[in-house]
């Protein structure tokens, strides 16, 4: 039994497929096996999947192993060694690789673990079990107990041939299986060594190629079987020349077949023209709506500390201009709080960010995860870690550093969360463009001065909800973002409409009338993240005039002709206002766009988060859509 539990469900289990092809091509270990997949979701009731696994009555179970199964993995085990006590246990995975004093602590002896790629160690496993001479000693890279001693033999040399492992693909393991998600490598290893992943630390930074006519026959594969979403798990795509030949493999496969329908992947790191090229590839072909930029961060010292340096931040910033000109969707990464990073450049940092007009941006808690460099940099650099309350995950999470106390790191969470409120989801969006560009206040004061207010603000369910997920570390949830998503662009619209009123109005810039006016247009604009009928929100406007609804999803408002040029500036107005500065403009805010859903109450939070989150994702889809309402400036009354 080959036993994945991964976050979604019909995610196709790629690593045991790998075990089962190479087990089976070998003569004496596949003449005396039977296999089976299975694969359930980390959101299954665990007592069925218990009985399920117990009722299988294998000799052996494998376990794939990461930071968010491994408490459930853990569970499941112990249950059914007391209900399978004679089979044999193989777990594996970068949680569990080169930790077995901490997983074998019970000292097992039919529990082993395997330290590194699990192809050959699990079939000289197989094939050691299969022997009435068994010597474990003689599998590589396995830890196990024997005779009271902890016995971890030598290290499996890396397979330099990536072709020596079958395609479970081709060889008809995966077939008649039902996937919606197919995971494809082209490449193992990474040419990077940061600190604070195991992708290139695992791999001694070379990469290996599958060859490419294998490649392009998996692909064919995945799409004549219908698989709807397709995960190209490389540690950069578009590294190499080829990955432009193969993009468009994808696409005139999905124009041929229909499938897949969405590509997901980690882009590479310095290649910035061939990355926009592949993007707009996959765009254009209906199979991508974003593109994820990883910069993690833009502070120069923390950069050095976790090996980073040599990816080069102008890339990304060059990448992001080029899809935002081809009006492409993008978001930046950033992880926090990265050893080196302060409290102040991390504020720089999402300043920086918004200046260059990135889509959205991204956080995400800083995790210390096994195998990495940074594991053993615990003390060096001053890691607090924290464990997420969790009876499934065993993530730790980064909560002080030698360079941020536990108050800098949770303030710069809320410095975030007010950047993700009233940046990418656009609540202050044009006014805090105009604040930034006159010199008033920049972006990140501003996100420190909101950060602030909502923390002291009370009687807000969405400011409870940041606030919750603080104190619970559930920040550690990417759907949090689609959460407040959720809220602040739908069911608790209102709510925010009047927090962000009474922030505004009690600061010392909104006597500016153009703040104002600034403020009012961006009530307007706030997207709409569900297909909705707009409605004109209860603020008594005094700036601009609201004459109302072209239809249920669009505003006719009349501005001035200044706030047309800023609407211009930020690139939300494609028009040329110049000749109207002495009187004012009618335009029109249209909300529709095809690429929403409809909201489904009857759905729970969760469901309705996760849609949400990938709409934060590709967040330039939803943008609405302004443009002048009739073809002359509507001149300023005059006095009689």
């Amino acid at each position: 039994m080959l036993v994945e539990i991964p976050t979604y469900e019909n995610i196709l289990p790629l690593a045991s497929g790998y075990i089962q092809a190479c087990a089976q091509e070998d003569v004496a270990v596949g003449a005396a096996h039977t296999f089976e997949i299975v694969s359930y979701p980390m959101t299954d009731d665990r007592h069925k999947i218990l009985e399920d696994l117990a009722g299988k009555h294998a000799s052996i179970y494998t376990f794939s192993c990461y930071i968010w199964n491994m408490k459930l993995v853990s569970w499941l085990l112990k249950e059914l060694r007391e209900r399978q006590p004679h089979a044999h246990y193989l777990l594996g995975g970068p949680q569990v690789m080169n930790h077995a004093a901490t997983y074998l602590a019970d000292e097992p002896e039919n529990v082993y673990v395997c330290n590194g790629e699990g192809e050959r160690t699990a079939v000289e496993l197989l094939r050691q079990l299969s022997n009435l001479r068994s010597d474990l000693r003689q599998v590589p890279g396995l830890s196990f107990w024997a005779g009271g001693e902890l016995v971890t033999t030598e290290p499996a040399p890396r397979i330099s041939n990536l072709m020596e492992i079958p395609s479970p693909f081709l060889t008809g393991v995966f077939d008649g299986h039902e996937f919606s998600m197919g995971i494809l490598e082209t490449n193992r290893g990474c040419p990077f060594r940061c600190t604070f992943c195991y992708w290139g630390a695992a791999t001694n930074s070379k990469v290996i190629k599958f060859e490419e006519e294998r490649i392009r026959a998996e692909l064919d594969w995945i799409a004549e079987n219908g698989l709807s979403g397709l995960f190209i798990a490389d540690a950069n795509w578009g590294q190499s020349p080829r990955d432009v030949a193969m993009t468009e493999h994808i696409v005139a496969r999905k124009k041929e077949v229909g499938y897949p329908l969405v590509v997901y992947m980690a882009a590479t790191k310095n290649r910035p023209e061939r990355m926009a090229q592949i993007t707009e590839i996959f765009v254009r072909g209906d199979l991508m709506v974003t593109q994820p930029i990883s910069l993690q961060t833009l502070n120069p010292e923390s950069l050095k500390l976790v090996e980073r340096a040599n990816i080069r931040e102008e890339t990304f910033v060059e990448l992001q201009r080029t899809l935002r000109e081809k009006q492409i969707s993008s978001y930046v990464e950033l992880i926090w709080p990265l050893p080196g990073e302060t409290f102040e450049s991390f504020k720089d940092g999402l300043t920086k960010l918004s200046r260059s007009y990135a889509d959205t941006v991204i956080v995400y808690p800083q995790l210390l995860l096994h195998n990495t460099p940074m594991y053993k940099q615990v003390e060096l650099y001053g890691l607090t870690t924290e464990s997420v309350p969790s009876d499934v995950s065993e993530a730790e999470v980064v909560v002080a550093t030698n360079w941020v106390t536990k108050e800098e790191c949770r303030d710069a969470y809320w410095l975030y969360n007010a950047m993700h409120t009233v940046y990418n989801m656009r609540g202050l969006f044009l006014l805090s463009g105009y604040l930034d560009a006159t010199g008033v206040i920049s972006y990140g004061d501003l996100f420190a001065s909101v950060a602030r207010y909502f923390q002291q603000r009370t009687g807000s369910e969405v400011l409870q909800l940041i606030t919750d997920s603080l104190a619970n570390l559930t920040n550690y949830d990417v759907l949090l973002s689609g959460k407040i998503g959720h809220m602040i662009l739908s069911t608790h619209r209102e709510e925010f409409d009047a927090v962000l009123a009474d922030y505004v109005t009690s600061q010392d810039w909104w006597s500016d009338p153009m703040a104002r006016q600034a403020f009012e247009m961006d009530l307007i604009a706030r997207p709409y993240i569900y297909r909705e009928a707009v409605s004109v929100p209860d603020y008594e406007f005094t700036e601009i005039t609201v004459h109302g609804l072209g239809d249920a999803e669009t505003f006719i408002v009349e501005v001035s002709a200044e706030l047309a040029q800023l609407l211009t500036e930020r690139e939300m107005l494609d028009a040329d206002v110049q000749g109207a500065e002495s009187g004012r403009v009618m335009v029109r805010v249209n909300h529709h766009a095809r690429q929403k859903m409809p909201y489904m109450p009857q759905r729970s939070l969760e469901h309705n988060a996760n849609y949400c989150h990938g709409t934060v994702l590709r967040f330039r889809e939803i943008l609405p859509f302004v443009e002048v309402h009739s073809p002359h400036a509507v001149q300023a009354p005059t006095a009689d």
